[in-house]
């Protein structure tokens, strides 16, 4: 039956499935952030853009820091959904496949995109905050991609298995 859903309803499961894995991974990791780091984290989101200055904005800086980390969230969904398209197993083992795409997540961050960002952010780095980075972001991450992209998104793999 897989194989007679129309396209239009395999992409709209497609953007359903994204959709709710990025909000979720984004609204965990923004609350964990928030309560580890302070309220105020999102102006530091919104630095990696325009600057230290960010870091004194007010309510749209805030605002653009939220939809920053939003953007961030969804495009790591999405990321993960195109790959599962071609991997199979990403949808057949969400657990360990989600815990390591979390640390992938958590890598990708500090080794590039920070570094890249408008705050240079580097090292060096706490053993404790590298481990604690990445053991939030396998699970608050990693774990609500891999699990909505199985659950929502229509799975290529079935139509070949008999």
């Amino acid at each position: 039956m897989e194989d007679s859903v129309p396209g239009s309803w395999s992409k709209r499961n497609a953007l359903l499935a994204i959709a709710i894995g990025g909000m979720i991974a984004g609204a965990l990791d923004l609350t964990q952030a928030c309560i580890l780091f302070g309220w105020d984290i999102p102006l530091s989101i919104a630095a990696g853009l325009i600057g230290p200055k960010a870091l004194h904005g007010g309510a749209g800086t805030y605002v653009l820091g939220v939809s920053l980390h939003f953007v961030i969230a969804l495009s790591a969904a999405t990321i993960y959904y195109a790959a599962s398209r071609k991997l199979g197993f990403l949808i057949e083992h969400p657990l360990v496949c989600g815990l390591f795409y979390g640390a992938a997540i958590e890598t990708v961050m500090n080794l590039i995109v920070l570094p890249l960002s408008a705050l240079h952010a580097r090292g060096p780095y706490e053993l404790h905050d590298l481990l604690q980075g990445l053991l939030v972001h396998m699970v608050v991450a990693g774990l609500p991609i891999a699990f909505s992209i199985r659950r929502l998104a229509n799975n290529p793999m079935r139509a070949i298995k008999p």
